[in-house]
């Protein structure tokens, strides 16, 4: 399968930084190609075209944020915990990628929308992660009984989702990690905890 071969990640590491360096329609193939150290043409072989790149690239990632935090929570007795772990990996791994980070944020906010369906689409793993924890913490009495999931989930990760944006926006100029715990905290309020 294409996606365990080493050019297919290393093109997909490239796109990221040259859609985060140059924004999405001007990172032309030849520069994701430059970017990977591979020939144009190579590129093909892995992907149909620059918008399949992107698909691919959220998704990789996407999965990528989903194992972390399933790893991250695995061990935690409770929903507010989990909820904590969550808020803390998303953070700390878009802090750790900036590239990345102005990707998900600015780039992937396409007015296509046929990638906008797309990119919906693989959100949906990371969401139904949420709404887990939400139900969790509904069930075993931390949350509210008349917790709406579907709004709650949508506030946590709007919440957490805007919170990255801003950062992005304004260059990343501070510790997004350290903003991890007061975040929690008012998701935790929202959830009537």
């Amino acid at each position: 399968m294409k996606r365990n071969k080493p050019k297919y990640r290393q093109i997909i590491d490239a796109a990221v930084i040259a859609i985060a360096e140059n924004g999405y329609h001007n990172a032309q193939i030849s520069k994701i190609a430059k970017q990977a150290g591979v020939a144009d043409g190579t590129i093909y072989l892995y992907f149909k075209n620059k918008e399949d790149i992107l698909i691919s690239l959220f998704q990789e990632k996407m999965g990528n944020f989903v194992e972390k935090i399933e790893e991250k929570i695995a061990g935690k007795e409770t929903a507010a915990e989990k909820l904590l772990m969550m808020v803390e990996t998303h953070f700390t791994m878009l802090s750790e990628d900036r590239h990345l980070a102005i990707v998900t944020q600015l780039e992937l906010r396409q007015s296509n929308k046929d990638l906008r369906h797309k990119i919906n689409e693989v959100l949906k793993g990371y969401l139904s992660l949420v709404e887990r924890i939400l139900i969790d913490g509904k069930e075993n009495g931390e949350f509210s009984p008349s917790l709406d999931i579907r709004l709650a989930r949508q506030m946590v990760f709007g919440t957490m989702d805007e919170t990255v944006t801003t950062w992005v926006m304004n260059d990343q100029k501070y510790d997004i990690a350290a903003l991890a715990s007061p975040v929690h905290q008012l998701l935790l309020k929202g959830c009537g905890a």
